[in-house]
């Protein structure tokens, strides 16, 4: 995308100071420069020495200096940031920093929303985080939006989408809280952000089995022939273009990937090892369903290597070009 067919710059927060995000933050305005505006919020002091920045006073500087700097709204913290050791007296500002992104976001004064990876150990300790994560926390700062959990690589061919509908709980809680009101509603929310954001009019969606086989006609399971082709022949006859239950275990070549546009899975492993298998480095995270476009990278603070200048900014420069991308696409 070229500097002028954007109305404003992506929003990135800093995250966590003491990971990575920070010394990616530069490495991506290195690749990005001014043909894709971005505006990092976050304190000047926790960049890498010697970075080439611009302070600006409003996201909207960054369309004409994009090209001269990374374009920073400082942010100030209590405490230095040192790589690889987390600090909980900048904890609440992490969570400042995230809230004044969605504010700018909500006001239209950003195109969209990325965010740099974040630790919640650190900042339930540091600040009392009662949440279980990014989504979960933007879902609040929206008005408690329902939302689910995308990841999608659009540098494989054809794009790997996939959602969970259950994220982060123990296996054996899985067949519990996968229920059809959940099932019903992640394909609704899938469906109309694919539609949205992704520009896909009637996207073409595929619901895997939650048994191996798909549960072989009942012979590795029943949750498919008991409710799950229920609720998908139901959704069908709603006019969503959904297919399934499917064998978990074919759907991700290429010729599977070819007969769709987005992957729902039953739980966190069996969406995101494909994924991450097809594009380590470069999937992006996407929470759809808020009132606001957010990506993130699909990777964590990564403390071991932070500072080495190890860390690829693969992930963050696929999640602010998704961004630019959704965020036209919403606006269009």
């Amino acid at each position: 995308m070229s500097r002028s067919t954007a109305e404003a710059p992506v929003i990135l927060s800093c995250g966590d100071p003491a990971g990575v995000g920070p010394e990616l933050a530069v490495k991506a305005w290195e690749a990005l420069g001014a043909a894709l505006p971005f505006v990092w919020i976050g304190d000047p002091a926790h960049l890498p020495r010697g970075t080439k920045m611009r302070e600006i006073d409003h996201p909207a500087e960054a369309m004409t200096q994009a090209g001269n700097g990374l374009c920073v709204l400082p942010h100030a913290f209590p405490s230095a940031a040192l790589p690889g050791e987390p600090n909980l007296e900048n904890a609440q500002a992490v969570i400042d920093v995230i809230a004044r992104g969605v504010a700018l976001v909500m006001r239209g004064e950003g195109l969209a929303l990325t965010t740099a990876p974040i630790n919640k150990r650190v900042l339930k300790d540091g600040a009392g985080f009662s949440f279980p994560g990014h989504t979960e926390y933007l879902a609040h700062l929206a008005g408690g939006a329902k939302v689910v959990m995308m990841l999608a690589s659009e540098r494989v061919t054809p794009p790997c989408r996939v959602v969970p509908a259950t994220i982060h709980i123990a296996l054996r809680d899985v067949p519990t809280a996968f229920t059809p009101d959940l099932l019903r509603e992640t394909v609704r929310i899938t469906s109309e952000g694919l539609r949205r954001d992704f520009g896909l009019e009637n996207p073409r969606l595929a619901v895997a089995g939650l048994n191996p086989h798909a549960g072989e006609g009942g012979a590795m399971g029943r949750e498919e022939m008991e409710w799950i082709g229920a609720v998908v022949e139901s959704l069908r006859k709603e006019g969503y273009a959904v297919t399934g239950p499917l064998p978990p275990d074919t759907m991700f070549h290429p010729a599977a990937r070819a007969r769709y546009d987005g992957a729902i899975c039953a739980y966190h492993d069996q969406a995101l090892i494909p994924i991450k298998t097809l594009d380590f480095d470069g999937g992006v995270n996407v929470t759809l369903g808020l009132p606001f476009v957010r990506t993130s990278p699909d990777h964590g603070t990564a403390y071991d290597i932070a500072g080495t200048g190890k860390a690829s900014p693969a992930s963050l420069i696929s999640a602010l070009k998704m961004a630019q991308k959704m965020g036209l696409a919403r606006r269009g």
